[in-house]
């Protein structure tokens, strides 16, 4: 017997009992479909949480103080500002092209009734350019506003809604942080939620006043300290020599003669996104795994009702081998048909899990949800594969059967 008609005759048995096979298929229906959409879902946020770290800026290191393993004979020292001075020198590193500081006090932002508890950040002027992050209203911090002292903040959209009441213009009005009045002179273009809160809710302030006005940031040496150093390289080629070039300088600042002794650490924005990237492929990979629960669940429903099945046809069986059907055809036959109920449902699970991720993508628009060819090829042959080792059993045994056994069968 051909393929053929092997394919005819399992069809035929499936539509003989319609019912059962559609409620065999379920458990695969939602297990090809739960794939499809958690697959879906944790290549999203894997997207979101890349797209939200390339928005910080291009080409960034990150370079703050730590804990050495051996602290060396001075000490530890903080970064401080002339540090980030030297690290914007292009004579001391050529592949830095820019770098700001940021400098962090806890504090308290009052605005009439109104107040949030968050952390102040003292920058310098160019932030806004080495973070590529514009003021929307108004204008950002100025090297007359460090010189100065000034007290000026600069709101990020969130915090605008948490200060003000609706339709009030935040510029120049009067708030306080730490009981120091400020006066509002900028509003930050909206970033939205981050993979860390919601990048908007923020307060910058000259780096100079957060260091002398809200606390005293003055080191042993009289510079000040700073809380990080964006250095944004040239280019994302010049990346790992502009943190070879940065260590190196800090290594001569710092006296450190030995790598255990650093007191600082560098951390390239291609280093986090990494990072971020594994985290996220688990994640990735554990949901499939979740949803793999399911398709395990469904074959051995394949397998229950196919012995079922075998039970039920048992003389069909002994008739088919006593005309001469041999023990491939009747293999063949069984087989077939659990593939059949397994591919099925494969397919009308790929179905759900896409309409399962368009709806999660309208209810989550931060969430670019989309069902991706590998997605679709992975759910169709795991739900091929379960149809065909779960459908072995079954079907082995149905081609075992003796057929005078079998005739004998009520």
């Amino acid at each position: 017997m051909n393929l053929t008609e092997s394919i005819r005759i399992a069809l035929s048995g499936l539509a003989a009992n319609r019912l059962r096979a559609l409620l065999t298929m379920l458990g695969i229906i939602i297990g090809v479909g739960a794939v499809i959409a958690l697959v879906s879902f944790g290549q999203g946020v894997e997207r979101y949480v890349k797209v939200q770290f390339e928005s910080i800026g291009s080409n960034l290191l990150f370079v703050f103080s730590s804990t050495p393993q051996l602290a060396g004979k001075g000490g530890v020292k903080p970064m401080t500002l002339t540090d980030a001075e030297a690290i914007a020198d292009p004579h001391n590193v050529p592949s830095v092209q820019r770098a700001a500081s940021e400098y962090d006090v806890f504090g308290i932002v009052v605005a009439g009734h109104n107040d949030s508890a968050l952390a102040v950040s003292g920058v310098t002027p160019n932030f806004g350019d080495v973070r590529e992050w514009p003021t929307a209203v108004g204008r950002f911090i100025e090297e007359g506003d460090v010189a100065t002292a000034a007290r000026v903040a600069v709101l990020g959209k969130s915090l605008v809604k948490t200060l003000f009441d609706p339709g009030v213009d935040p510029i120049d009005q009067t708030i306080r942080v730490n009981n120091l009045p400020f006066r509002v002179i900028g509003v930050m273009e909206a970033r939205g939620g981050s993979a860390f809160g919601d990048a908007d809710a923020v307060i910058f302030i000259p780096i100079s006043t957060a260091q002398t006005r809200l606390t005293n940031a003055r080191t042993k040496d009289g510079s000040f300290e700073v809380t990080v150093v964006y250095a944004q390289a040239i280019s994302a080629e010049r990346m790992t020599s502009a943190s070879a070039e940065i260590e190196s300088l800090l290594q001569d600042r710092h006296g450190i003669e030995f790598r255990d002794e650093e007191d600082f650490q560098i951390i390239t924005q291609d280093q986090v996104l990494a990072v971020v990237g594994q985290v996220t492929g688990l994640l990735t990979v554990f949901l499939a795994l979740l949803a793999g629960i399911s398709l395990l669940v469904g074959g051995i429903g394949i397998m229950n009702i196919m012995l079922v099945s075998v039970t039920e046809r048992t003389r069909e069986i002994g008739l088919r081998k006593a005309v001469g059907a041999r023990y491939l055809d009747i293999l063949m036959q069984f087989l077939i048909e659990s593939m059949v109920i397994s591919i099925l449902g494969g397919a009308l699970g790929i179905v759900l899990g896409a309409v399962a991720a368009t709806i999660a993508g309208r209810l989550v628009p931060q969430l670019t949800l989309s069902v991706t060819p590998q997605a679709i090829l992975l759910a169709s042959g795991v739900s091929t594969a379960i149809g065909l080792f779960f459908g072995i059993y079954p079907a082995a045994r149905a081609a075992s059967l003796h057929p005078i056994e079998a005739l004998r069968y009520e």
